[in-house]
């Protein structure tokens, strides 16, 4: 009792509220709990995942081509978190950028995108924050007009050394045209994309240190673009 008014507390309500809150921050943590030093996700269990995120320290087009459920968009997801935001881990050994960056990420339609680009990097629209993207440097987030409810067009990513990275999400559906104009540090496309696409992107980071990221299952078996990754004569610039 104080000054007369008797204060009750439900101790149940508020270890729930306590579970609540701290279930809310493990999920705005994903990005934390992948490729760490032990555990089922421990970096060991990948080795083939660690080595595609090692190559884009070495070359400026890569490409992890599986079979599905392997976890390649995943890891995708996770080279985009950290070049955007600039938390890098301690064991990191891809491509760095000690500051913002302008990125794309694209795939097959506004649909796909949505449900698999965009759930990777921000989470569920109800729980945007619990995606790759830590929900500490995620900001600005623009849906997308159009048909394909809750669809993201872009937002920004706070960076570590000051400033903010831009996201923009794509789909090939756009066409050719909707890819060419301004300058970008990564491109992650996630599906094979059609040739012009490819060749627009390429010419989006040629003068920007940049480099373009790849993610898929070799649907259209041996492609002009499946060829680039697996012949040597294609150039030293592939991995």
């Amino acid at each position: 009792m104080l000054n007369g008014i008797q204060i009750i507390v439900n101790p149940k309500a508020e270890l729930a509220q306590l579970l609540k809150e701290r279930e809310k921050r493990n999920k705005e943590r994903l990005f934390y709990r992948w490729f760490p030093d032990e555990g089922p996700l421990n970096r060991s269990l990948y080795p083939k995942h660690i080595e595609f995120i090692a190559a884009t320290n070495n070359y400026t087009e890569c490409a992890l081509i599986s079979a599905n459920q392997i976890g390649k968009t995943k890891t995708a997801g996770y080279f985009v978190a950290a070049t955007a935001t600039g938390d890098y881990p301690h064991w990191w050994p891809g491509k760095r950028w000690e500051h913002p960056i302008d990125v794309w990420c694209a795939g097959d339609t506004n649909e796909t995108v949505r449900n698999i680009i965009q759930d990777t990097l921000l989470g569920p629209p109800s729980e945007w924050g619990t995606g790759m993207i830590p929900a500490k440097f995620l900001k600005d987030v623009k849906k997308k007009s159009g048909s394909v409810a809750d669809a993201v067009e872009s937002f920004e990513v706070e960076h570590v050394k000051g400033g903010v990275s831009r996201i923009a999400l794509k789909a090939y559906e756009q066409k050719r045209k909707s890819f060419q104009g301004t300058k970008k540090h990564l491109i992650w496309l996630d599906e094979e994309p059609p040739e012009d696409i490819y060749a627009e992107c390429f010419t989006r980071t040629a003068n920007t240190d940049g480099i373009i990221i790849c993610t898929f299952t070799p649907l259209n078996g041996i492609s002009d673009i499946v060829l680039a990754f697996m012949e040597e004569e294609y150039g030293d610039h592939r991995e």
